[in-house]
This record gives C-alpha cells, sequence and structure tokens, in this order.
C-alpha cells in the first residue's frame, strides 16, 4: 500500500489548514500553518486561483488527510455512505467520525490518528471487551472503547492519559480517567464536526 514519506506538516500548508497530524505540536505555536500560512514550495507564496474541479479536490484531499487515509479507503467509504438513506455528504462524514482510531484520538488515548492506528493494529485495544486491532471499525451508540489489560497497566499508557486527562471531549463521546474507558454515548452529528469542510463538493467529485 502506499505510504505518504515525506514531512506531514507539508499537507496541512497545502490545505492551508488545520488537521491535527503531529499532536500536541499542532496546538503551539510551533504549528507550520501558524508560522507560514501559505502552501510550500517556491510558489507557495503565489496567487493561485482554483476554480470548479479544484475546489473539489482540494475538499476531498483535505477530508481524507484529516482522518489519515488512502485513496482507495476513503472511496470505499463514499461508496458505502452513497448506498445509505439520507444526505451521502453527511453520512459519510459521520462514518468517518465513527472510525475506531478517531475514537481513540478524540478521547485523549493517543497523540495523534496516525498514533492511535499504530497502537490499534498493535492490539492495545478492546471494543465491548473484545479485542479489535482494524483502526477503520465503526463503533456504535452504547460501545466501550478501552485498554485491554495489559496495555493499561503500562508507564506509557500512564503518562498518556495523564497528558490529556483534561482534553476537551465531544459530547458525543464520555471518558473515565481512572477505568482508562471512552463509551459512546450517541452517535455524532453533522454539527458535532468542526473540520471546516464542504462535503457536497466531495460528492460532486465522485459524481462526475
Amino acid at each position: 500500500m502506499s505510504r505518504y514519506r515525506e514531512p506531514i506538516c507539508r499537507l496541512c500548508r497545502v490545505e492551508k489548514a488545520k488537521l491535527f497530524l503531529k499532536g500536541n505540536k499542532c496546538l503551539t505555536d510551533k504549528c507550520p500553518v501558524e508560522r507560514r500560512a501559505y502552501a510550500p514550495g517556491q510558489h507557495g507564496r503565489g496567487r493561485r486561483r482554483i476554480l470548479g474541479y479544484g475546489i473539489q479536490l482540494r475538499e476531498k484531499q483535505k477530508l481524507k488527510r484529516y482522518y489519515g487515509m488512502s485513496e482507495k479507503q476513503f472511496h470505499l467509504f463514499f461508496e458505502r455512505a452513497e448506498r445509505q438513506k439520507g444526505i451521502t455528504g453527511e453520512t459519510l462524514l459521520i462514518m468517518l467520525e465513527r472510525r475506531l482510531d478517531n475514537v481513540v484520538f478524540l478521547a485523549g488515548f493517543s497523540h495523534s490518528r496516525a498514533h492511535a492506528r499504530l497502537l490499534i493494529n498493535h492490539g492495545h485495544f478492546y471494543v465491548n471487551e473484545v479485542k479489535v486491532s482494524v483502526p477503520s471499525f465503526q463503533v456504535k451508540a452504547g460501545d466501550a472503547v478501552g485498554f485491554r489489560e495489559r496495555s493499561a497497566k503500562s508507564d506509557e499508557t500512564k503518562a498518556l492519559l495523564e497528558a490529556h486527562k483534561n482534553k476537551t471531549l465531544p459530547g458525543w463521546l464520555e471518558v473515565d480517567w481512572d477505568g482508562k474507558q471512552a463509551r459512546i454515548v450517541s452517535l455524532p452529528t453533522r454539527q458535532d464536526i468542526q473540520l471546516p469542510v464542504e462535503e457536497h463538493m466531495v460528492v460532486e467529485l465522485y459524481s462526475k
């Protein structure tokens, strides 16, 4: 599978938006988007007028990079959203928000979504007491997500939780810091997703 190997902060600068790909660094004044709010490269400061297809492409790339997905994975999620009832764009966003790696990150159990995927792949988490090692796993309302017993006892986990215990949580998620567990109170809605993206542009792009 293809893998992005360039400096990851370049992706945020390309999209001219914080995608929170580097964890705590994104919240400090060291964030490259704060220091250089223009695209990377020798022509990054130049004025580039983007119209039509270019706007749709940028919205799709922004969304795909925010959740750390490959093009193939993202397109599969779009096809699933398209088959469901309701507004395709909003359905897609809610499905992406329900990914296990995203829930682990939002709960404060990892430094970033990429870190969450690594921990999940290595089998550190359970959903409803069953080990899950698939980052794209879709959580449901009422699900409990937490560290497995052995992982919860490690010094790395304790330090991680201590660093994030004051993190602001979305309204659809509750965290029991002592139990090292998060609970999905309800499914997320469009209003819960703070990323400034126009999802209808993504639907228009794939509908051509």
